[in-house]
């Protein structure tokens, strides 16, 4: 089989692999459709610190089971799967109080262990949650980004009276924004980004009001209409915004983090405890594929409006270049591997 693998930083390779055979306890997954993340890119350019070389990335991706291994049942052989590339132990701290994305033993396929931008896969068998006929494909692969919003949002339940607040209108915060309206109907959603396209998706994503924050002060434009943010969700990732999320939100404001900068972030204590602020953090997800595969068959969700291009994976590097340098015109890239 063919297996794109980055040897080390900035070398990607196609090379062929012998087919995996599945241990007890999990599937084959023969790969149709992978998802291209933030996270392939910074491994392949050597930016992310939990990976390991050479590695095949890919932590989004779908396909069907081809094969099982001892212990599963053969029925499974033929369904249509979207993998959850979270591989949790079960019984430390973290997984006992409902966690596994944050296992003290934690491994993420595509990461810590080979992923999915292959022909096929060997995965536990839990890690592979069917989909039901009604769902093509096309969305099926987009199952994982979209339980990272599902993740975000369980931490905070908004409401319909929220005045939510995104910075960032890439990928993560487009679906965080198709969650707070189709799942959860608030009825104000502001997303804030420099990329005037970004935030264009944004509005088609539900965003009712978007500002260029490149252009235009956040907090004047805030204070303009007397806005006060009740639920400020973080997808942009700059030390410089706790800070400000701390100074625009309304007291008893929730504010979550989405991902991680390596570079410190300063805040007046006072700002948080001071309107008695919740800060959350928020990793992978833990256990939200059926979440959003329910989102899915109930079509409060619609993935066709992240996704703009679609590669065959002999293209894999034209692929990553394009997500990595045209931020104006492209959103979530698929990398297809056969019928």
């Amino acid at each position: 089989m063919k297996s794109i693998v980055i040897q080390k930083p900035n070398e990607l390779v196609i090379e062929e692999r012998p087919v995996p055979t599945p241990a007890a306890g999990e599937v084959r997954v023969k790969i149709k459709l992978a998802g291209i993340c933030g996270s392939d890119s910074h491994i392949y350019r050597g930016h992310n610190p939990f990976a390991k070389y050479p590695r095949v990335i890919g932590h989004e991706f779908f396909g069907v089971i081809d094969a099982v291994g001892e212990g599963v049942d053969e029925a499974r052989l033929g369904q249509r799967v979207s993998v959850d590339p979270v591989i949790s132990c079960g019984h430390c701290y973290p997984c006992s109080v409902g966690k596994p994305n944050v296992c003290t033993s934690l491994v993420v396929l595509g990461v810590h262990r080979d992923g999915g931008f292959s022909e096929y896969a060997a995965v536990p068998a839990k890690n592979a949650w069917v989909i039901p006929d009604a769902i093509p494909d096309k969305h099926a692969v987009m199952v994982e980004p979209f339980t990272i919003a599902a993740q975000v949002t369980g931490h905070v339940s908004p409401t319909e009276q929220d005045v939510a607040l995104v910075y960032g209108a890439g990928p993560m915060g487009l679906t965080t924004v198709q969650a707070l309206k189709g799942v959860y109907n608030v009825k104000q959603i502001i997303v804030t980004d420099r990329i005037e396209e970004r935030l264009a998706m944004a509005e088609k994503s539900g965003a009712d009001w978007t500002i260029n924050n490149g252009k235009t002060s956040l907090q004047a434009a805030l204070e303009e209409r007397g806005v006060k943010p009740t639920l400020i969700i973080d997808a942009a990732c700059h030390p410089s915004i706790l800070q400000e999320a701390v100074t625009l939100a309304s007291p008893a404001a929730r504010i979550v983090m989405m991902g991680f900068s390596s570079e410190p972030s300063q805040i007046v204590q006072q700002g948080i405890t001071g309107k008695e602020l919740s800060i959350f953090s928020s990793r992978l997800n833990a256990n939200k594929f059926p979440v959003v595969i329910d989102w899915l068959k109930k079509g409060l969700i619609d993935p066709d409006k992240l996704i703009t291009h679609a590669f065959d994976y002999h293209h894999v590097t034209d692929a990553i270049e394009l997500f990595e340098k045209d931020q104006r015109q492209c959103c979530k890239v698929l990398l297809t591997f056969g019928e």
